[in-house]
């Protein structure tokens, strides 16, 4: 599992990248843009797939809990980071009513490379009463 690293200054870390996991997303965002839930299907775990059993039943989900994620106005990959042995790559997204969601996106490397393994929308900092 690798995760690139890059450094500016010595010992001032940057944030860490992995083109394969952010292009991963991308893909599965791009997907949800152009309504192909069987493409997007393609880009989830084993373990998600198994859970939703189609790619009909998978959009459904996505469309229903997660409409930032199914018509994102804008996409922007945040911090990669590692916690308890598992890789979660943050995400920015605006929805088409230009409101702000942060999303971790749980990353595992398979045998076809990067696959989404599960989804959290973070809870909004700073909104309520």
């Amino acid at each position: 599992m690798a995760v690139a690293m890059s450094f500016t200054d010595p010992g001032l870390a940057q944030e860490a990248r992995n083109p394969g996991i952010e292009a991963t997303i991308r893909n599965q965002f791009d997907a949800f843009l152009a309504e192909d839930a069987a493409r997007a299907f393609t880009f989830a775990s084993p373990s998600i797939k198994q859970m939703f059993g189609s790619a009909d039943r998978f959009g459904m989900m996505v469309q229903n809990a997660y409409p930032m994620v199914w018509q994102p106005s804008d996409v922007k990959m945040l911090e990669l980071r590692e916690v308890a042995g598992a890789l979660w790559q943050r995400v920015m997204v605006r929805d088409a009513a230009g409101e702000i969601h942060m999303l971790d996106y749980q990353m595992i490397e398979t045998a076809e490379g990067w696959q989404i393994n599960g989804v959290q929308l973070l809870p909004q900092i700073g909104v309520g009463a």
